[in-house]
């Protein structure tokens, strides 16, 4: 049975308001009796089954999911979590959409042609059977399974979908595009100076008396944390937004400061030099809790000037002044640090400066304060779906790893295996990382790539074999967050549709076959329920965490954390010092400045006088729930935001189309005018439209990032350093 692309992959329109209103947020209830979707249960039974997202988001919502005859008819917030408080975005909201959209893959199928469009259905045995076959050979042919690669994120945060690495360890030694696009410099920036990340429970933030948000946007990307931001405000926190662009969060501060995009480290120094020169630093707290201060306030009086970190931000000095006085005089004060600002050159330089901060004022370990970046405390599992040994006879001693933020070029350069085959899951390169059009010629040297995922994405695109999986609702799960502090299990609501299977089944399927075709190959187990799965997780220090006797009482609800819920509150840090470190050996081993110095920025090309910053989307995260037909009815087209003075400058009206290029690559798209980016920055919001060409990253260049490699395996990648030259289309 064969079917054309264009045609597998057609959207059902459902126009009007119950369209709007499910993407707003409203929630609907469709009727999906009768459909091709139907699961098999009693006509006439309903059921609330308890559900967790496991999306790439702060929030990590409990859900509450309502089943009638089978069919997932509304998701709601789970009211027991009392950060999420029973509420979801418009993302969550469309969940039911996600299920039962008719774009989604339903079959294991195989393409003639890579990136042909030409598809045959085929059977989960014959896919796993043409799968293993390859790795077989490859063994056979290189001795090893290094020439087969994982590229693998965080698509679904899901605990058991790191089954995906456990498959990969099972078959033998491999290749591993490691690291992380989102949030490596600041992870190593707050492990020099901390030991690791740490920040308070966000719940407590109702308590500080002043809140710095720099660099995040929680009313698009964090919406759950905005009633807490403004609970804080009601009683009296007075909160301040540092960013490039005026965001809807900006909007609702007291006090919007818009800085040029990589300069938040100056910024952070003229601070530090004002605090000093009028003695508002905590000289008790540094002698009792920190190490290197003396080193570090020697160069901010000797390198720095109020005058210099203004000119270098575009801060006044005034501001600057008034800013520092105070959030020093403010106690608790608190800043939030988001992982946009770190995506530039020097931006794990630029959180070091921040960090200090907090810690010149003695805010560190303190209700209410801190500098806040992410937690990993409760990700206390046993990560038993990983701990795969490799089988017996394996020739290699360890993984080849590659930058996963660089992969297209490591792929190309590899020869000694070559990489012959790939496996892409939780994730779509093609439409998320950088240098598409090279990853595509990386792709083209490969004799097989299979990709797990819910739709026809670019990247499934130019695979060879695709394999379809679960929604969130039709599968097991255990989900913590790495900002708050609550822990959800994720029981399945309905059937899996179609042919759909977890990566945990697919996992143990492949397993199967390839020890079926030559015994002991793999040592991934090939059978399991995956309630046991669960199960498995569980240590006893984190059911201790969370107040919990066995893990079968989060199917009465989600838990939140009973310890650990401000940062630091111990004074006990986990740098080699045990201290807060300005003055960091480690960052020197590591190759960065033992002291959180100015790094300067990247400078602006002058064939590409324009910067393209492409945050996050408040309708997607990266390339999810944007290709929904919901979402493409509220909207459904690309946009530049430009300001007026240059658009002015270019002859541009609002609405033109306009070419935005560099060497790397080229997009088309309608301008629009508007006052929230400053001159000389475009904003182009990263998301996967269906059925659109468009991809921002076509401009992008694997640009690293100065930090990431020590704690996340590679470092980050400088999405806001990209410069661009803009026509009119």
């Amino acid at each position: 049975m064969k079917f054309d692309t264009k045609e597998f992959s057609r959207r059902t329109f459902i126009k009007g308001s119950l369209a709007a209103g499910a993407a707003l947020g409203l929630g609907t209830a469709l009727d999906l009796s009768g459909s091709p979707f139907q699961a098999a249960q009693a006509k006439g039974e309903s059921k609330i089954v308890h559900s967790a997202c496991p999306r790439n988001c702060y929030d990590t919502c409990s859900i509450l999911s309502t089943v009638e005859d089978g069919v997932l008819k509304r998701v709601e917030g789970d009211k027991a979590n009392t950060y999420t408080r029973g509420r979801l975005c418009a993302k969550g909201f469309s969940y039911t959409r996600s299920v039962y959209s008719p774009d989604r893959i339903k079959y294991p199928m195989r393409q003639s042609k890579r990136g042909g469009g030409r598809w045959e259905r085929i059977s989960w045995p014959d896919a796993f059977d043409i799968i293993a076959k390859k790795i077989l050979a490859i063994k056979k042919e290189y001795g090893n399974t290094l020439p087969i690669c994982l590229d693998k994120y965080s698509g679904n945060f899901n605990l058991l979908n790191y089954c995906v690495e456990g498959m990969m360890s099972s078959i033998g030694h491999t290749t591993r595009a490691t690291g992380t696009p989102c949030w490596p410099a600041g992870i190593d920036a707050q492990t020099f100076d901390f030991g690791t990340i740490w920040n308070n429970d966000p719940e407590d933030m109702v308590n500080s008396k002043y809140m710095i948000i720099w660099g995040a946007n929680p009313s698009w990307c964090s919406v759950h944390s905005m009633h807490l931001v403004m609970e804080a405000k009601k009683r009296g926190c007075k909160i301040v937004v540092i960013d490039p662009i005026l965001t809807q969060t900006a909007s609702k501060a007291d006090w919007f400061i818009q800085i040029k995009p990589s300069t938040d480290g100056a910024l952070a120094l003229g601070i530090a030099k004002y605090l000093l020169d009028n003695n508002m630093v905590d000289y008790g707290w540094l002698a009792a809790n920190a190490k290197g201060y003396e080193e570090f306030f020697q160069y901010v009086r000797e390198k720095i000037t109020l005058e210099w970190a203004a000119e270098k931000t575009g801060v006044k000095k005034e501001i600057i002044e008034q800013l520092a006085r105070e959030y020093a005089t403010a106690k608790p004060a608190s800043i939030w640090i988001g992982y946009g600002m770190q995506r530039h050159t020097n931006g794990g330089q630029n959180v070091r400066s921040i960090d200090a901060l907090a810690a010149m004022t003695g805010n560190i370990g303190k209700s209410g304060g801190g500098a806040q970046y992410a937690q990993l405390q409760t990700w206390g599992v046993k990560y038993n779906v990983m701990g795969m040994k490799a089988p017996a006879g394996t020739t290699t001693t360890k993984d080849r790893i590659i930058n996963i933020n660089n992969s297209a070029q490591e792929i190309l350069d590899a020869n000694d295996p070559p990489i012959k085959m790939l496996w892409i899951a939780c994730r779509s390169p093609l439409t998320q990382a950088a240098e598409p059009q090279k990853l595509k010629e990386a792709y083209d040297k490969l004799d097989l790539i299979v990709t797990a995922d819910l739709f026809m994405n670019p990247t499934v695109r130019m695979s060879d074999i695709v394999l379809p999986v679960t929604t969130p609702f039709e599968t097991w799960g255990l989900n913590v967050s790495y900002w708050h502090y609550w822990c959800a299990l994720n029981e399945p609501a309905i059937e899996p549709q179609y042919e759909a299977k977890s990566d945990l089944e697919i996992a143990m399927g492949l397993s199967k076959k390839l020890n079926e075709l030559e015994p002991g190959s793999c040592t991934f187990p090939t059978e399991g329920k995956l309630e046991d799965w669960v199960a498995a997780e569980f240590t006893p220090d984190f059911l201790k965490q969370f107040g919990l006797t066995s893990w079968e009482e989060l199917k009465k609800g989600p838990r939140k954390a009973v310890t650990g819920l401000i940062g630091w509150q111990d004074g006990k840090f986990k740098t080699p010092s045990g201290k807060y470190e300005f003055a960091s050996e480690t960052a020197v081993s590591e190759g960065h400045e033992l002291l959180p110095v100015w790094t300067e920025e990247m400078k602006t090309p002058e064939k590409y006088p324009l910067r393209l910053m492409s945050p996050h989307w408040k309708l997607s995260i990266n390339g999810q729930f944007q290709n929904l037909d919901w979402m493409m009815d509220i909207h459904s087209e690309p946009v530049v935001e430009m300001h007026p003075e240059t658009a002015a400058r270019y002859h541009v009206q609002n609405g033109d189309m306009v070419k935005l290029y560099n060497e790397q690559g080229a997009i088309t798209l309608k301008a629009k005018l508007t006052k929230v980016t400053a001159p000389d920055t475009l904003v182009v919001y990263e998301m996967w439209l269906n059925d659109k060409d468009f991809n921002v990253n076509n401009t992008l260049k694997s640009l690293p990032a100065d930090m990431g490699k020590k704690a996340t395996g590679a470092p980050g990648i400088a999405f806001h350093d990209n410069f661009v030259a803009l026509a009119k289309a």
